[in-house]
C-alpha cells in the first residue's frame, strides 16, 4: 500500500481475492479506488474526502474498500478505469460495476455513497453490469492487406493540426508510435510534432519530457513524467535523426537519454515515474535550491523494456556507450530477476501480476532488438517469452493476460496497441530466426482487428505500421559479422526504422552483407559504401 493511502481512514484492503471473498460473505458492496502514483489528484483524494473520519467510517462501514495501483494492475486499470486517476469505483462482490466517478471530494463522495448503497439495498447483484467491451464480442477480422495501411495514413491528414501540429485541436498527446508511423508515410507531419514536443513538453532544465499538453497549442504541460512516455519518445526522436542527421532531433534524444540514465535510474533499472508538482512550474533560477520531487523506483518489466528497445535504437544510429551500456543493465536485470522460463513478472514481487501480454510483447520487442543491435544471444530470451505468450495467450487476438477469478478478469480483453507491439515483435523474431511460425501468429493477431481498420485512427497507428510488415516482409539486412563491425553498424543506420538486422547470419561469409526485400536477396555488400549502394538499388 502506497504512504498516501496509508494516511487515510480508509482501512483499504490489496486488490485480490480475498477483498471480493469477504465482500460475498458479508453481503457488501466493494469500493476500488483505482490509483496512479504519479497523479496529484490521487493525493489530493487521500488529503481530502479519504481523510474526512466521517466519510472513511461510512465506506469502512458500507463498503469493502480496495486500492489498487494502475501501474502495478494494467489490467485491473483496463476493465475500471473512468476516464481519469483517481478512479472511484462501486462494484459487486462478483466485480460487476455499479457506478463510477474519478475525483470527488467530501460532500460529493458523501451522496455517492449514499446512492451507491441504496441501490444495492434495492437490487443486490442486479445492480452490477459488465461493460460492453467484456461482454465475449471477439475483435472483428478481416484479411491482412495494404489496405490497412493505406486506411491509417490517410487518418494522419485528416486528424493532423496544421497550425500547432500534432493529431488532435484539443488537449495534445505527443503519440509516439504515432510519430514512428508518420516518419515513413507523412514525414513532415512527424517532424514537426516532434519540434512541437521539443518546445513545449522537454523539461530542459531537468531533463525528460511531460506527459501530455492541456491546450491545443501544446501549452499548460500535465507535469508528470512518466518512463513510458519518455522510452517512446526517445525512440521517436532517435528514429527521426535517422532519417534527417539534424542535431534538432538527435539532441532531445541526448537529452532523454541523460533524464533515463540519471533521474529514472535505481542502480537496477528504471523507476516507473517521477511525481508532478509545484517545482517543475518554477524557472530553473528558483529550482536549484530544492528537492526535485520524488520518483516511484518500482521497475515494470514492460516500461524497462520499452526504455531499453529506445536506448538501443539511439545507440543504433550514434554508437552512445552510456545508451549501450544502461541498455545492457537493464536487459539483464530483465532476464535474470523478472522472466522465468518465459513467463514475464510484472515488477519484482512474489505476488506481482505474471504472465501479462503488454510486458510479453514489450520484452519480446526489446531482447529481438538486443539480439540486432548488441548480442544475438538476447534472441534466447525473445523468443521464450513469445513463445509463452503464443501459447497461453493467443487465440487469434492475444488476450491481455490469464483468466484470473478476480472481479472482471475473468473476461478477456484483446488490447489492439498491445496486439500491434506483439506482432512487431513476432515479425523481428521471424526474420531473426528465418521461423514462418512466428510470422503466421503475428498475421493472425493482425487478422483479427483488421475488419475494423476502416474506423481506426491515429492513435492506434503503430497497428497499421505491424500490418504493413506483415504484407510485404520488412527490409531484412543480414551480415555476417559479430555485433560492432563497421558493417554491421552501417547496417543498423539503414533509413529504415521498421527494418530487421541480423548479425552473425547464417550462411553468411564474414565480411559479407545481403539485403532482404520481399522474397528477393541482394547482394553481397563487403563495405558500408557498398551496402548503402545496394539497399538505395532495390528499395
Amino acid at each position: 500500500m502506497d504512504e498516501s493511502a496509508e494516511r487515510t481512514k480508509v482501512e483499504w484492503r490489496p486488490w485480490g481475492p480475498a477483498a471480493f471473498d469477504e465482500a460475498a460473505e458479508s453481503g457488501t458492496p466493494v469500493l476500488l479506488s483505482l490509483v496512479a502514483s504519479w497523479s496529484a489528484r490521487c493525493r489530493e483524494m487521500d488529503r481530502g474526502a479519504f481523510s474526512v473520519p466521517t466519510v472513511a467510517a461510512n465506506v469502512n462501514e458500507e463498503f469493502v474498500p480496495v486500492r489498487a495501483d494502475a501501474d502495478r494492475h494494467p489490467r485491473v486499470r483496463e476493465r475500471y478505469n473512468m476516464g481519469g486517476f483517481p478512479s472511484t469505483v462501486f462494484l459487486t462482490p462478483s466485480g460487476d460495476l455499479i457506478a463510477g466517478a474519478t475525483y470527488l471530494e467530501a460532500e460529493s463522495l458523501r451522496g455517492v455513497l449514499d446512492r451507491v448503497r441504496e441501490t444495492w439495498d434495492e437490487k443486490g447483484e442486479e445492480a452490477g453490469r459488465v461493460p460492453r467491451a467484456l461482454r465475449g464480442q471477439e475483435p472483428p477480422a478481416g484479411p491482412v492487406t495494404d489496405e490497412i495501411e493505406a486506411l491509417v495514413a490517410g487518418q494522419l491528414g485528416e486528424q493532423y493540426d496544421d497550425r500547432f501540429g500534432g493529431w488532435a485541436t484539443n488537449e495534445k498527446f505527443p503519440l509516439p508510435r504515432t510519430i514512428d508511423f508518420a516518419l515513413k508515410r507523412e514525414r513532415q507531419q512527424a517532424l514537426r510534432t516532434l519540434e512541437a514536443v521539443s518546445r513545449n513538453l522537454a523539461d530542459d532544465y531537468d531533463g525528460g519530457f511531460y506527459r501530455f499538453a492541456h491546450a491545443r497549442d501544446w501549452s499548460d504541460p500535465q507535469r508528470e513524467k512518466l518512463l513510458s512516455t519518455n522510452a517512446g519518445l526517445l525512440r521517436a526522436f532517435a528514429n527521426a535523426y535517422l532519417y534527417t542527421g539534424r542535431e534538432t532531433y538527435e539532441g532531445p534524444a541526448s537529452n532523454a537519454v541523460d533524464y533515463l540514465t540519471s533521474t529514472l535510474w535505481t542502480g537496477e533499472a528504471f523507476a516507473g515515474s517521477q511525481h508532478p508538482g509545484d517545482y517543475f512550474e518554477r524557472p530553473p533560477s528558483e529550482r536549484a535550491a530544492d528537492d526535485e520531487p520524488g520518483v516511484d523506483a518500482t521497475a515494470y518489466a514492460g516500461n524497462n523494456a520499452r526504455a531499453a528497445d529506445a536506448l538501443l535504437t539511439y545507440y543504433a544510429y550514434t554508437d552512445d556507450r552510456t545508451a549501450e551500456r544502461y541498455a545492457e543493465r537493464t536487459l539483464d536485470y530483465l532476464a535474470e530477476t523478472l522472466v522465468a522460463d518465459g513467463v514475464v513478472a510484472r515488477y519484482d514481487d512474489p505476488d506481482a501480476p505474471r504472465g501479462i501480454l503488454t510486458d510479453h510483447a514489450a520484452l519480446t520487442v526489446a531482447f529481438a532488438r538486443g539480439a540486432q543491435t548488441v548480442d544475438p544471444d538476447y534472441l534466447d530470451v525473445a523468443t521464450a517469452v513469445a513463445d509463452h505468450a503464443v501459447e497461453t495467450l493467443q487465440d487469434a487476438a492475444f488476450r491481455d493476460g490469464p483468466e484470473e477469478a478476480v472481479g472482471l478478469l475473468d473476461k478477456p480483453l484483446h488490447p489492439i496497441d498491445d496486439n500491434a507491439t506483439m506482432a512487431h515483435g513476432l515479425l523481428d523474431l521471424a526474420a531473426l530466426t528465418d521461423d514462418d511460425a512466428y510470422r503466421a501468429a503475428a498475421r493472425d493477431a493482425i487478422g483479427a482487428f483488421a475488419g475494423a481498420a476502416d474506423r481506426m485512427g491515429v492513435q492506434v497507428a503503430d497497428y497499421a505500421a505491424a500490418a504493413s510488415r506483415a504484407v510485404e516482409r520488412p527490409l531484412t539486412v543480414r551480415v555476417g559479422d559479430a555485433p560492432g563491425t563497421d558493417l554491421h553498424r552501417a547496417a543498423l543506420r539503414v533509413a529504415d526504422h521498421e527494418k530487421v538486422v541480423v548479425p552473425d547470419a547464417d550462411g553468411v561469409e564474414d565480411g559479407a552483407a545481403f539485403v532482404a526485400i520481399g522474397g528477393d536477396l541482394h547482394g553481397p555488400a563487403t563495405d558500408p559504401e557498398e551496402l548503402t549502394a545496394l539497399v538505395a538499388e532495390h528499395v
